[in-house]
């Protein structure tokens, strides 16, 4: 018996793996009801621009200078080919286990057990790592721990991530609004202030000493170290896969889910880009620009109002993040106990919805522990991101380079230009990425790599014809 899932058939819906509707005590299917405009703005709001920007960007701003829009741009460049690749393999299998069942279906069940193990490892600790940035931008108004503050908004998005999905749209679509109102503003005073050319934005230069209080040293900014924040780059934009999450929800999924992952990427990278170049040309000096106080940058420019409006928006913004994260994280849970990852009780915990549609128990296996992981080193889990999107992103390439084998190349789906140099070139590209990214953050995601290859190995293997079933809808399967 083969590894490697086959395209569905009416026998896969037989399958253990499947729920009968009579049985309510079975895995059950999630409801078809958002269009491309609400699938949209969830997704925009995984990615959450401004809250990313704020949140994520200062570190890039630390360790990069000049040097931030640069490989932000690099970053999105490669997303592109990555977002081709999630685009058909997205269509091809519309699950709402996302990665996993993409690279099951077309890698091998081992493969695409690893890719869901580094999903999980990225969406339990990308929200926290966004909520803790709350407590800075609530600043002007209230002085509060980081940690509680992060521990907070998860407990607020975990309650918000229980109502039902459109309701879910329409809410984080109005925070959207005012994240983008405030990454607008950020954009127009920085290039009405700006200290600098555009020649800036290749002068590869980082103050030295940040943090320092200003050295006045300068250091260049080597090709190494863009590559090294290549990693942290793609997560700037990670949120794009939301849309393959969502597909079990999507209306028309063939159609919507490609158009959903392109225009959400295309949107987030003016959105995250535009400012990033603003504050690099604007930024009072270069030692202003390493420290990457954006709030003070702002103040700078305008007034104590207009930075407190900025701030307040972006709190906004990131409690947006933590409700549309929450949601995606947990139908990555249901749909691994719908293919029966784990010991029955366990999946047939994950798998049960509550009144309004969400699969509850999920929910709230994503959103406490996030909470928890507030109290974590911020260093450490920007690290272990990092590490894994690189190897998820690359996992899903692999995957995208073995979409069109025998009787997946005959099926109706979306289909990637260039292929297959796309995945080929992303698989190169993203592995190098990958060896060059700190030993520290590369033993923590292998060592629990290994833990989880050794559950495979040792439990799910074993029971291979009951246990990890990836399935896919079986209104999709004609």
């Amino acid at each position: 018996m083969t590894d490697t899932l086959r395209p569905p058939t009416p026998a896969v819906t037989e399958a253990p793996s499947s729920a009968a509707p009579a049985d309510p005590g079975g895995p059950q299917k999630l409801k078809r009801s958002i269009g491309v405009v609400g699938g949209t703005l969830l997704t925009l709001s995984c990615v959450t621009p401004a809250s990313t920007l704020f949140v994520v960007v200062p570190d890039l701003f630390s360790s990069l200078g000049t040097a931030t829009a640069l490989t932000i741009a690099i970053g999105s460049l490669l997303c592109v080919g990555v977002a081709f690749c999630y685009s058909e393999l997205g269509t091809l299998i519309p699950s709402a286990g996302g990665e996993y069942a993409m690279v099951s279906t077309m890698a091998g069940r081992l493969a695409g057990w690893l890719v869901f193990v580094l999903s999980l490892l990225v969406v339990m600790i990308v929200p926290p790592v966004i909520a803790m940035g709350t407590a800075d931008y609530l600043a002007p108004v209230i002085h509060l721990d980081p940690s509680y503050a992060g521990a907070g908004v998860m407990i607020l998005a975990t309650l918000a991530g229980l109502l039902d999905l459109r309701a879910n749209a329409w809410i984080t679509g109005v925070f959207l609004v005012l994240e983008v109102i405030a990454a607008g503003v950020v954009a127009v005073l920085g290039f009405a202030h700006a200290e600098r050319g555009p020649g800036s934005l290749v002068d590869l230069t980082v103050a030295s000493g940040p943090g320092s209080g200003g050295s006045g040293g300068v250091d260049t900014v080597t090709a190494m170290l863009i590559v090294s924040g290549l990693a942290i780059a793609l997560f700037v934009t990670q949120g794009f896969s939301t849309a393959v999450y969502l597909s079990e929800e999507l209306e028309n999924p063939r159609r919507n889910v490609a158009r959903t992952v392109l225009t959400t990427l295309a949107i987030s990278s003016v959105i995250i880009l535009v400012p990033v170049i603003a504050i690099t040309m604007g930024a009072q000096s270069l030692t202003a620009l390493t420290e990457g106080d954006i709030s003070g940058m702002v103040t700078a420019w305008s007034n104590s109002a207009v930075g407190t409006f900025v701030s307040l928006c972006v709190a906004l913004a990131i409690i947006n993040a933590g409700i549309v994260m929450v949601i995606q994280n947990s139908r990555v849970l249901f749909a691994s106990a719908r293919d029966k990852a784990w010991p029955a009780p366990v999946n047939k915990a994950l798998a049960r919805l509550g009144g309004t549609g969400a699969p509850w128990v999920a929910t709230l296996l994503v959103g406490v522990p996030g909470a928890v992981l507030c109290f974590v080193n911020l260093d450490t889990l920007y690290g272990v991101t990092g590490v894994s999107v690189t190897g998820m992103y690359l996992l899903v390439a692999v995957a995208a380079l073995l979409a069109r084998r025998g009787s997946h190349g005959e099926r109706s789906a979306w289909r990637m230009p260039l292929w297959p140099a796309v995945p080929v070139v992303l698989i190169a590209v993203l592995a190098y990425i990958l060896s060059q990214q700190e030993v520290p953050y590369l033993l923590w995601t292998g060592g629990i790599v290994l833990a989880a290859t050794l559950y495979w190995a040792l439990y799910l293997r074993p029971r291979r014809e009951t246990r990890w079933l990836v399935s896919i809808p079986e209104e999709e399967l004609g």
